[in-house]
Parts: C-alpha cells; sequence; structure tokens
C-alpha cells in the first residue's frame, strides 16, 4: 500500500478497491454498505457497483483521474466529492474528474499540493456547476481562485484556510454569487486588504476572519454601507482589533445581525460580564452576540450597565454611544451595593414577663438550641417553656408565631436584628 501511494493512485482504481464487493460482502441493514445492482441507478454499465451519491475518497493518495470513462461510469450520480488530504497536483486531472461528474454540488480538494499549478480556461468550464468550493491549505494562488470564480456562475461557498495569505489580489470580475467566504487562519493584517474581498464578492452574506491578524477597521462609515451591502454575519475571533472604535464601525454594515469577536485585544482587560454588556450596548442592531441570542431584556440591562460604567468618564473621553443612551434612559445613579449573603447572626429582644434584655442568636442553630440558650435568662428548663416569634417589621399585625418544632433551624424564620423572642412558661 504504502508503494502504490509513493507512485500515486487513481481515482478509478480508489473506487474499485473501496467499494469492491470483495471488501462489503454483505450489509448490515437495509441501505448499509455497497449494494450490487444488474442495472445500478445513475450506471448505464451492467453489474457496475453503486456508489453512493456522497462519495468520500479522503487521504487514499490519489493523484489522478484515471479512465475517464470509468470516472462517468462510477460517479455519474455523485453529488458530493470529497478528495481532501491526497496528491492532486495538476488542476487538469481535477478537470477530468469533474468533467465527468455532471451532477457536482460540493467538491472539497482540501491538503492537496496545488500550489503553482494553472488551469486553462478552456479546462475550467469542468467547475461550473459547482455551488461549493473547499479550498484549504492548497496554497491556491489568487489567480487560479480568479480563474475558478470566473468560471462557476452560481458559486454560493468558498473556502480558502490555511494558505498563508498576507495580501489579496484584486479580480476585474466580481463574483455576485457568492454568500459565504471562509478565509480563516491566514496572515490578514490590513483592513485595505478585507475591503478587497467587499469588492470582489459583493453579495457575501457571512464572512469568517478569524484567527487573523487584522489590526483595526480603516473605513469611513458611507463606504462601509456599500462595501458590504448584504453581510449578515462576521466572525472576527482572534482577530488584533484593539479599539472600540473599530467596534462602532460594525454597526455601518447596512443589514448586519451576527458577531463573533472573542480573544482580541481590546477585551482583554474587561471580566466575562463586562465584555458582554460593552459589546451588546455598542452594537444595538446585532441580535446573536458569540453565538448567544441578544435578548430585549438583556440589551436594555447591558445599555444601562454601560451608562453606569461611565459615569467616572471625563467628558471629553465619552464614546458617542454613552450620549445616546443617555437621551434615553436619562443619567443613571450608580446602583447601590446591596450584600447578598445570608445573616449568620441577629440581635433580638427576649420577653418574658416584664423582663427584657438583648440577645444575640446564631440563625444556623435550633429551636431546640435556642431553647437551651434560654435557659439562663428566664431560669426554666426547655421543656417548661414555650418560646413564640414576633417580626417587630409587620408589629402586631399578626399573632406571634410559636415555635414548636425543635429540629426546625431559627433561618427558617426570616428572623431580622430588631426582633422579638417572646417565652412564656407552660402552664400544667
Amino acid at each position: 500500500m504504502e508503494s502504490e501511494e509513493t507512485e500515486g493512485r487513481t481515482l478509478v482504481q480508489v473506487i474499485s478497491e473501496k467499494y469492491s464487493p470483495d471488501n462489503f460482502p454483505y450489509c448490515r441493514g437495509p441501505g448499509v454498505g455497497v449494494v450490487i445492482r444488474s442495472s445500478p441507478q445513475g450506471s448505464p454499465v451492467k453489474d457496475r457497483l453503486n456508489l453512493p451519491s456522497i462519495l468520500v475518497l479522503d487521504g487514499c493518495g490519489i493523484t489522478e483521474a484515471g479512465d475517464e470513462e470509468e470516472v462517468a461510469t462510477f460517479c455519474a450520480h455523485v453529488v458530493e466529492l470529497d478528495l481532501s488530504h491526497n496528491q492532486l497536483k495538476d488542476w487538469g486531472e481535477i478537470s477530468k474528474i469533474l468533467s465527468n461528474i455532471p451532477n457536482l454540488d460540493f467538491l472539497n480538494l482540501s491538503m492537496n499540493p496545488l500550489h503553482g499549478s494553472s488551469l486553462e480556461p478552456c479546462l475550467a468550464e469542468a467547475f461550473s456547476g459547482l455551488r461549493r468550493l473547499v479550498l484549504n491549505n492548497t496554497h491556491v494562488t489568487w489567480d487560479m481562485v480568479h480563474t475558478l470564480t470566473r468560471e462557476i456562475p452560481d458559486l454560493e461557498e468558498l473556502f480558502l484556510c490555511l494558505n498563508e495569505y498576507e495580501s489579496v489580489n484584486a479580480s476585474s470580475m466580481p463574483c455576485p454569487s457568492l454568500r459565504l467566504l471562509h478565509i480563516t487562519d491566514n496572515q490578514l493584517q490590513d483592513w485595505v486588504e478585507v475591503r478587497k474581498l467587499g469588492l470582489m464578492y459583493p453579495g457575501l452574506v457571512s464572512l469568517i476572519l478569524s484567527n487573523n491578524s487584522l489590526s483595526s477597521i480603516h473605513e469611513p462609515e458611507d463606504s462601509l454601507h456599500r462595501l458590504f451591502p448584504n453581510l449578515r454575519s462576521i466572525n472576527l475571533h482572534n482577530s488584533g482589533l484593539s479599539r472600540w472604535e473599530d467596534v462602532e464601525k460594525l454597526n455601518f454594515f447596512p443589514k448586519l445581525q451576527e458577531v463573533r469577536v472573542m480573544g482580541i485585544p481590546l477585551l482583554q482587560p474587561y471580566t466575562d460580564q463586562e465584555r458582554r454588556c460593552l459589546m451588546v450596548a455598542q452594537l444595538p442592531h446585532v441580535t446573536v452576540l458569540n453565538g448567544s441570542v441578544v435578548t430585549d431584556g438583556e440589551r436594555e440591562d447591558a445599555e444601562r450597565f454601560f451608562i453606569r460604567y461611565h459615569l467616572d468618564c471625563p467628558e471629553d473621553e465619552l464614546p458617542q454611544r454613552y450620549h445616546t443612551l443617555v437621551a434615553r434612559y436619562g443619567r443613571l445613579a450608580p446602583l447601590a451595593e446591596v450584600d447578598l449573603r445570608p445573616l449568620s447572626h441577629v440581635q433580638v429582644q427576649v420577653r418574658f414577663g416584664d423582663q427584657a434584655k438583648s440577645l444575640e442568636l446564631r440563625l444556623d442553630q435550633t429551636v431546640a438550641d435556642l431553647k437551651k440558650q434560654l435557659k439562663t435568662v428566664v431560669q426554666l428548663p426547655p421543656n417548661k417553656i414555650r418560646v413564640y416569634y414576633i417580626d417587630r417589621q409587620l408589629g402586631y399585625a399578626l399573632e406571634p408565631q410559636e415555635m414548636k418544632y425543635g429540629a426546625r433551624a431559627l433561618h427558617s424564620y426570616s428572623i431580622r436584628d430588631g426582633d422579638e423572642i417572646m417565652v412564656v412558661p407552660k402552664t400544667q
């Protein structure tokens, strides 16, 4: 096997081996395994294998197409083809494959060494039926990308990750059909390169730029309106954005609804809560932030948080968003600091007949423990007294509550400082 992979294998060889009936002697249930039919669906040749319509041939050492008639016979009904992690170096061989798969919609060529290979325009026509094309880690040149997009009129999704792009070579012919561009893990730093993507792909709905080194968004408001007129989702995870002004620029994309922006230098000094609130407040039209839906309640809380967060900021350093939110909510006072920790001790008044004495109680103790504590105050054993709790905030609007159950904890009565404990001797 190793020697065959070194020498290279054809697509036809791999299909014949992988889907040989010798490798699939029986099916484990309906529709599982390779089906052998006398008149296979999609194949005009009797007794051929009936391949699945989604064909995965990754990591098989493929270097060329093989007999084109065989490709056509095997793959007539294939709609998705994964050829990633193979050894395809020649676009001409890939063209031979595609020209014999008339219904192909999706092609994955990731991890094939395609750098330096070119494609004649006449052969590029074989790619015209694709809607999704994956070229991750192929180091394919921009000129080759442009050759393909010119020949694929209905291309909707393009993946160009891990290709070590430091810049973008603009194309004179835009690709208006493209809706999704996935160009993560490259080396794009300057906004001038990203804006070229907007000019080349004006129909973009989703732009995934994570793990690039984009440092800022240098673009006037009116230009951003025109540059990405249809963009609804952008991913800027692990970029180099370090200014709130860059976040504000995202508001100028007229249709932007979803933003992913984590791992950027700008947000490092903040807590998780501060990051979320400040981002939500800065992006009033974004409905999904970092994968989580922004509710109306969360937005209002975040906007109020934003105002209070900037209360001590010098007037000349206040962001414009602050003034907009103050016009809506007014100048909010700081929130009162409330200690929400449960009480552990309270100070109460113990009344026994005409006597009254201040006593500190531990709220984690039980009624039985309290009666033992009261023994020294009233000079009566625990089994000779009844104990009642009086809520002083309610005064005597309610009858005193007898504390009957010895195992009940005092904190369950919601006793507060200043409340009363009334002790009455048991009658015979």
